[in-house]
Parts: C-alpha cells; structure tokens; sequence
C-alpha cells in the first residue's frame, strides 16, 4: 500500500511520491525569488543554483550516464510543481529536461558524444537547450529556412547567425544550434560552446515569463571541428518532431494554473466582504467559480497524465500519438488560461494589483498559446488528418 502525505490520485508508488514531495519543497523556494525576479525581468540565478543543486538537470539523463532517468510521467510530476512555485524557472529548466528525455529515446547522436554531454550535465551542472528560431524567419518548425550558415572550412565549419527567443542563452554551455549546412542544402545540428565569439545579448522583455532568459545569441564566425556536427536532417520539420515536448509544455502552463487556484481558495477562505458577515467561499457565484476550476484542473491532469502514461507503458504506440499530444497541449494551456481568469473572478479588483500574486501567473499563463506548436498548426493539422488520413 502507498504510504505517502502526498495526497494526488496521479501520483502511483512510492517513486513517484518522493520525486512530488521533493519539488513540492523546492518549489516553496523558488517562489522566494519568482515576484523579485518577474518584477525585474531578471535571469533566475538563484533559483537554477537550487536546482543543480537537487540534481535536477540529471533527472531525464540516463542511469548509465549517473543520472536519474525519469519517465515523461515523473518528468511531468516534477514540472507540474516546479511550476506552482515558479512557472518561468519550470518553462527554462524543462527546455533541458525534454531535450535529454527525447536523445535517450531516440539519439540521433554519436553515442560516445552524448556520453560526453550527459556527463558534463551530472558532474558539472552544465545547462543546455536548443536553439532554432530566428527573427526574420521564425521557428524552423514551420518550414523556414534558417539564415544561421555553416559554412565548411579545414578541419570543420565556421557558423555565424543570430538566434532569438534563446531560452536559458545566460547559462546555457554548450548550445546545440541548428543552422544551414551550405554545401550540402541541409539542415544541421551543431554542439557548440560558449566563447568570445558567441555573444548573449538581452533582448527578453515581455508580459510574462519574464525570468526564462530567452535572449538573442550572436554567433561571429565560430569555428567548430567537424565533429560538432552531430546530426543532418533534409525534412520539412527538419526531422525534429517529438511528442514529449508538448506534454512538457501543458505540465508548466497547469502547473501556473495549479498556483492560482490554490491561491485562489486560500484567498476565498479567508477573504470577508465587508456587507458579510461570512468569508466569501460561502458565496453561492463564488463556489460557481471555484467548482468550475475544479472541473477544468481535474480534467486537464487527467488527460495530461493519461497521456504520459500511456507514452511511457506502450512505446510501439507513440508514433500514433501525434494528435493526442498536440490536442492535449492546445487543450491543457487553453483550460489552464480558463482557471486564471476564474480566479481572478473571485479575486476581483484586487487581482489587478502587481503586488497580489495572481496578477503574475495571470500574466505567466498566457504565454502557453506562443508555445510551439502554435494554436493554427495544431488545429490545422487534426482537420487534415481526420479529413485525409486513411
């Protein structure tokens, strides 16, 4: 029997119930630093020592590498709650939890240089992401092609270009950029670490997830040997879908709804109106509200556990679980933009102000709709599918 004070209907043996009370407590103290942070539009260092701290960043490597090698069901558990104490720190953090969660399933590396990579995250800390998108040409995902060039010379290519929306770009070493491969007409991969000729230039200032430190990285004609090259690709996609990334997604954004709607309850708990003589939770519109949360935040953790679930149990299955996910994703962060409104219903005037807390996650939550895939591919491509596929 599950002996556990985690009290989640997810949460299934006793694995899981530690890896939930260990974020649990490390979100607590993220939420230290998150109101300062998203006041000040500031990189989180702070926060992203706790976590290397807690071996967070090893959480996805694999065992053989020293790290932890959690399932997309564990990686959502912890996301989900890393998230309620800080939703831009989870959103930047998770970059690197996906990444390494989607090479160990299907490496697309040289064994001995992901080997290498995973060993300098568990002994070292490092910290690493992705960088596709461009300012004139947007996300590669969309069929564009990057104006990033890698251009062959002895012993290796030069690579220049500038990346943007380059999430974790303060920290981030080594950078695996994708970029045009000149003299072969494909799209790239390419490890690269951080020198003077890689220049961060801070450019992130928006509405919300103002900590995540999705800057703009400068590449000047860095030299990289031939075997920073780590995978070619000639698809539309660039050969780069997974399914993973979107639950990774959904588990951040309902992480920030879960906040709220905490907070939300508290709040109505205690909160008296003044022509009451009773806190406003007694309030039949109020209890309309709160129950309506309950609905949209029950509904969206099951499908998104659901879903994690079955990615993890049936892996013959996850080539068809393209839609599941992308619906999944438009759905969660949908519903989750739905409970913040709710509780900024309940809350009232009140929930205007910067100094209350629900003004930030109102902010945080909408950001899931810019997230990739964007609400028109994923629409788009259910209707083609349902209307062509066989």
């Amino acid at each position: 029997m599950l002996q556990t004070k985690i009290k989640d209907v997810q949460i299934r043996n006793e694995r899981e119930a530690a890896l939930a009370e260990k974020y649990d407590e490390i979100a607590e103290r993220l939420e230290g630093y998150a109101a300062e942070n998203d006041e000040q539009g500031t990189f989180p260092y702070a926060s992203f020592d706790i976590l290397r701290e807690a071996g967070f960043f090893s959480l996805t490597v694999p065992q053989k590498y020293g790290g932890y090698e959690a399932s997309l069901y564990e990686m959502t558990i912890a996301l989900e709650r890393l998230a309620k104490g800080d939703g831009a720190v989870a959103l930047a953090a998770g970059w690197q939890s996906c990444l390494f969660l989607n090479y160990r399933e299907g490496n697309r590396w040289k064994e001995e240089i992901f080997a290498t990579v995973c060993q300098g995250v568990v002994q070292n800390g490092d910290t690493l992401n992705i960088f596709a998108t461009e300012k004139k040409g947007g996300n590669i995902f969309r069929g564009s092609q990057p104006e990033t060039v890698a251009r062959r010379t002895a012993g290796g290519y030069i690579i220049s270009g500038e990346k943007t929306f380059a999430t974790l770009a303060p920290i981030a070493d080594p950078l695996i950029v994708m970029a045009w491969v000149e003299d072969e007409g494909v799209l790239g991969e390419f490890l690269i670490r951080k020198s003077d000729k890689v220049v961060v230039k801070e450019t992130w200032n928006t509405i919300g997830m103002r900590s995540t430190g999705s800057d703009t990285i400068m590449l000047n004609e860095v030299f990289v040997p031939e075997k920073a090259l780590l995978a070619k690709a000639t698809g539309k996609d660039g050969g780069l879908k997974n399914r993973s990334t979107f639950l990774f997604i959904a588990s951040v954004f309902l992480g920030v709804a879960h906040a709220a709607r905490d907070f939300i309850i508290d709040f109505a708990k205690h909160q008296q109106a003044g022509s009451l003589q009773k806190p406003i939770a007694e309030v039949p519109h109020i209890q309309q509200k709160i129950g309506e949360i309950e609905i949209a935040l029950t509904t969206s953790r099951t499908l998104l556990f659901s879903l994690a679930d079955k990615w993890d149990r049936y892996p013959h299955l996850r080539d068809d679980l393209l839609n599941d996910f992308q619906a999944a994703k438009y759905t969660i962060c949908h519903q989750a933009i739905h409970i913040v409104e709710l509780a900024m219903r309940v809350a009232g005037g009140r929930g205007l102000s910067k100094d209350f807390k629900l003004e930030r996650l109102f902010r945080d939550v909408q950001c899931g709709l810019s997230m990739h895939p964007a609400d028109d591919m994923i629409v788009q491509g259910l209707a083609r599918s349902a209307l062509y596929s066989d």
